[in-house]
């Protein structure tokens, strides 16, 4: 097996704090696993085998409710971590992992993890602090379902890829991965129909770029507007 470059890795929040030595040893455990475009990392209720940090492309978390639905639940950027099942005591990945375009993933045997903490509790610290900001998030989005009108569901949820994997283009803000109107649909809760019309008419409007699987925010500030507008903007 191929050695792994640390210094591709040494600044990743799952590594904070940890020393060279530190860093080296821990990636001797690891293993560099290309994973094609519309390929799964893993599948909802496999056995959570690994654990995995994404080091190139981009990944959509899923999960299929009981009545057969799928809900995307995230997006997972170049250099998060995924899969950590073990660490919130899962046996099974509550969700599928998909590449969207063609990633890299690090690989850890999830029976190395508690060996892992045992010599290196800066793992156990980053990990929970990740679990941490991702079930604050969730807690963001349930309120935003709850409380917020689809407009500006659809608003906040552009605007969360944008600062996630947003690159600067000539006409504004490229999320920088590809992702469909039905994806978005998944992601805020409502229809394929609702939100194609109304990307249409922001499209109409100036305020976004679309293309096949391609958007760009060309007024990211008018979208901050729109998901931020009170109950009372919204029926004037």
């Amino acid at each position: 097996m191929a050695t792994i470059d640390t210094s591709l890795v040494a600044k990743l929040p799952l590594f904070a704090g940890c020393s060279a030595d530190e860093l080296d040893a821990i990636l001797k455990e690891a293993r560099s696993i290309r994973v094609p475009k519309n390929g799964n990392v893993f599948e909802q209720g496999e056995d959570a085998h690994s654990f995995f940090v994404l080091l190139h492309g981009h990944v959509r978390a899923s999960k299929l409710t009981p009545a057969g639905e799928q809900v995307v639940v995230r997006y997972v950027a170049p250099g998060e971590t995924l899969g950590v099942a073990m660490a919130i005591g899962l046996p099974s990945y509550p969700a599928t992992a998909t590449a969207v375009d063609d990633s890299v993933v690090l690989a850890w045997p999830t029976a190395a993890w508690p060996r892992l903490v045992e010599r290196h509790p800066a793992l156990a610290t980053n990990t929970l602090r990740t679990v941490g900001a991702r079930l604050q998030e969730t807690h963001s989005r349930v309120i935003e379902m709850s409380t917020q009108q689809v407009e500006q569901r659809v608003a906040r949820a552009l605007l969360r890829l944008a600062k996630q994997s947003g690159r600067p283009v000539e006409t504004g803000v490229e999320i920088d991965f590809p992702i469909s109107r039905q994806d978005i649909a998944q992601m805020t809760g409502t229809t394929l129909h609702t939100v194609s019309r109304l990307l249409s008419g922001w499209e109409s409007r100036g305020l976004i770029e679309g293309g096949r699987r391609r958007i760009v925010l060309r007024a990211p500030d008018q979208l901050v507007a729109l998901a931020e507008q009170t109950p009372d903007d919204t029926a004037s």
